[in-house]
């Protein structure tokens, strides 16, 4: 498969639908769509960062759900390349790893596949390979998968490209596949048969069949650049296994024949491996676990090459009391090889530490110190303002403190062309200095946040009131955010804070009015917010409808009566409740059953929906009371999201089902009684609703679906008569189910919820008319 990535600001061509018959969709001249992320600035995990080793500047970071980016030399922001991937290929914005070329720096690979359990990604892994640094792609399929979101996603790199024959190329694969090599450029690839050890280490072995389950495999390929020449394959390379017994390889003879290197330590596993090409040393960094969440011992390791002797030159070694952290997140000064770094891979308190040496791990200084039992010195500074909501807005107690330097910190580069210079990534942000040599001379590091443009939030939830901000979201991992400006990330939202928000909703006649549910953080216990003056300020609940687990299902889990008056709240684990006082005190409804997604009516503020397996339900109460309206045909299993329409009383759209079962788009006029599936729609996932179009009286309508056999966003300016295809090829995004909304003011801006790549903003560059 061969497709072009480009910017995200880019316009596209729209393509029109019609419903009747098969719905094929045609190219059409009616306008352009351009596209950006509302921007958060990070916020997710950066399990790689790859520095090019032949061109200054050229930079690539992976992430586990999100794709992976180049870095742009001139903005210094990250450019997405995978956003080209497809619904039907949503796991391959999963990258386990990725790969420059000393040789061709213009050639770029990725290893790519999000999970190995079939039920949650049921695409192979594949190898991407790109020869114009990420703008466009050609992809070979593997016969395995990689797990880019799976235990030890931040151990390798796993793809090595051969610096001298850069037609070769090495994967490191997990689940007992082995080692691989690729002789044409990735085109193809074949196991290596002579390799001797396809890895053991299994996070949990009682975890059957499940995400802990998978053996962590063959881990990273690395180079001896001084054993070739231009043009003919570098003989000697090592390759680290997840064996705690039997943890480095090692050929003379360019891969034909393998030996286990003598002398090696045992009892860990090795998360990163680099060679010092000018003095012949091999520096390994070893950790008791796979990461990236946990780890409590490890060490770091030089190997003398020319001898095989090894010296162990942990900052804290394994057999102190004080070492309390395996180690990763490895790199060498290429214009000064001994000197070196090194991250504890996790440290949850107070605080993840960065060590430094200058004299090849004889000796260390850290990035922090104590000065007593809870107070702490720093040798930098954190400068947070592209990302303020780093902090969690927690304000911590000595010796923690708000932004932390780091965790989960697997990648950690120091540019090969600039001592000066180095990037991290974190479980949130990817950090940096310019000035990091300073640390030398007993200056200050002034760290700060270089994300800018990297974009990796899955995202749960977003409404777009008439009033106040134009856009509020719900994300996992960082909460969630009131969007003032796109380009500019802000806080998340405080009192509660949520460590995820899974619903919002507003009161569409009192739409100042906002209500979240979500997973609390730091102090927090409560599970539910309102604010009554777009999001200035919140009030948490009172109490909670007991049995309370979670906040309940992404998108669907609370709603707001039109006048605001009453709130209906499925949370998991307890009864489907309401509210009459903002939360204060709950209420179980009767004939809701627990599970349920819930929506108001946004019109009659007596009337609330639920759904639950195929069975549609409604209240005239306020939420006491509901019963099942009769309506059929209706999807059971799989992703289902239904929305009322604003200003147009007993009118609801629905989308889902699951392939091979029920699966569409339905809409009713008579407050779900009854339900009509739109033609053409084959799979319809979402449904949204923004400002109509003018001369019309019906907002337009959004959605992420499969119409006739085109997948991707569409919008429709008459109920669903006919539709245009709003994205393309380009701008696909993987999987988009989840969440997606117009905007009330504007008319053909969307917002649409990914499952990686943050929120995306889409709007016509001009006028378009989608009557037919």
């Amino acid at each position: 498969m061969a497709a072009a990535a480009a910017a995200v600001a880019g316009g596209v061509p729209l393509m029109s639908v019609a419903t009747a018959g098969t719905a094929n969709a045609s190219a059409g001249p009616s306008g352009r769509y351009a596209w950006r992320n509302a921007e958060v600035v990070g916020g997710g995990f950066v399990s790689g960062i790859v520095f090019s080793q032949s061109e200054r500047g050229l930079v690539y970071a992976r992430t586990d759900i999100g794709g992976v980016y180049r870095l742009d030399k001139r903005t210094k922001r990250w450019i997405p390349l995978l956003d080209w991937v497809d619904w039907d290929h949503y796991g391959h914005t999963g990258v386990i790893s990725v790969a420059t070329d000393e040789v061709d720096p213009d050639r770029v690979y990725a290893a790519v596949g999000t999970y190995t359990i079939p039920e949650w990604d049921p695409t192979m892994g594949a190898i991407l390979r790109s020869a114009d640094r990420g703008r466009t792609w050609q992809t070979t399929m593997l016969p395995f998968r990689l797990g880019g979101n799976m235990p030890g996603r931040g151990i390798g790199e796993r793809l090595a490209v051969d610096p001298h024959r850069n037609s070769v190329l090495y994967l490191g694969v997990r689940g007992g596949n082995g080692l691989w090599r690729s002789v044409d450029h990735g085109k193809t690839w074949a196991k290596v048969e002579s390799f001797p050890n396809v890895g053991n280490f299994v996070p949990d072995p009682n975890d059957t069949g499940g995400y802990n389950s998978d053996n962590l495999g063959v881990l990273q390929v690395v180079f001896d650049k001084r054993t070739g020449r231009r043009g003919r394959q570098t003989r000697t390379l090592y390759v680290t296994v997840a064996d705690k017994e039997n943890i480095l390889y090692r050929s003379t003879d360019a891969g034909r024949t393998w030996q286990r290197v003598p002398g090696q330590p045992t009892g860990f596993i090795p998360h990163k491996a680099v060679f010092d090409h000018e003095d012949g040393y091999l520096y390994l960094a070893t950790s008791d676990t796979a990461g990236p969440y946990d780890g409590a011992k490890g060490d770091v390791w030089k190997l003398d090459t020319a001898t095989d002797t090894w010296t162990r030159i942990s900052p804290v070694p394994s057999t102190s009391p004080d070492g309390q952290w395996g180690y990763s997140g490895l790199s060498i000064d290429r214009q000064n090889p001994g000197t070196l770094m090194v991250a504890t891979q996790i440290h949850w308190h107070p605080d993840i530490i960065l060590f430094r040496s200058t004299d090849g791990g004889a000796s260390w200084t850290r990035a922090w110190d104590w000065a007593s039992d809870t107070e702490r010195t720093f040798r930098y500074t954190m400068d947070i303002s592209a990302a303020p909501w780093l902090t969690w807005n927690a304000t911590p107690a000595p010796p923690v403190v708000a932004p932390k330097l780091g965790w989960m910190t697997e990648a950690l580069e120091i540019d090969p062309f600039a001592s000066n210079r180095f990037l991290y990534g974190t479980g949130a942000t990817i950090f940096g200095s310019d000035n990091l040599t300073d640390w030398d001379t007993g200056g200050t590091v002034r760290i700060d946040v270089r994300a800018e443009g990297l974009e990796e939030t899955a995202v749960l939830s977003l409404i777009s009131p008439p009033v106040g901000a134009h856009l509020f979201s719900g994300v996992g991992d960082v909460g969630g955010f009131r969007h003032t400006d796109f380009t500019r990330a802000t806080t998340m939202y405080d009192n509660p804070s949520f460590g995820m928000t899974a619903t919002l909703d507003y009161a569409e006649k009192a739409p100042r009015t906002i209500v979240r549910v979500g997973n609390p953080t730091g102090n927090w216990t409560q599970h539910f917010a309102i604010s009554t003056d777009s999001g200035d300020t919140w009030t948490p609940s009172g109490s909670e409808p007991a049995g309370l687990t979670g906040p309940g299902v992404e998108d669907s889990a609370v709603a707001i009566a039109a006048d605001g008056g009453r709130v209906v709240w499925a949370p998991a684990g307890a009864p489907v409740s309401w509210s009459a006082d903002a939360g204060a005190t709950w209420t179980a409804c009767e004939g809701a059953p627990s599970g349920a997604l819930v929506r108001a009516d946004r019109v009659n503020p007596a009337v609330f929906y639920a759904c639950h397996a195929g069975t549609f339900y409604r209240s005239t109460d306020g939420g006491k009371r509901f019963a099942p309206t009769g309506a059929t045909g209706l999807p059971a299993e799989g992703n289902v999201r239904f929305k009322p329409v604003p200003g147009h009383e007993g009118d609801i759209w629905l989308g889902g089902g699951k392939t091979g079962k029920v699966y569409g788009l339905w809409r009713s006029t008579d407050g779900g009684t009854s339900f009509t599936r739109l033609p053409g729609v084959v799979e319809g996932d979402n449904v949204g609703f923004g400002k109509a179009a003018p001369g019309s009286t019906y907002p337009a309508v959004y959605t992420s679906s499969r119409i006739g056999d085109v997948r991707g966003i569409f919008r429709s300016d008459n109920a669903g008569r006919t539709w245009i295809r709003i994205n393309d090829d380009q701008h696909q995004y993987a999987w988009t189910g989840n969440t997606i909304t117009g905007d009330p003011r504007i008319h053909g801006r969307v917002y649409v919820g990914t499952n990686g790549r943050g929120v995306i903003c889409g709007e016509p560059t001009r006028p378009v008319n989608a009557n037919g």
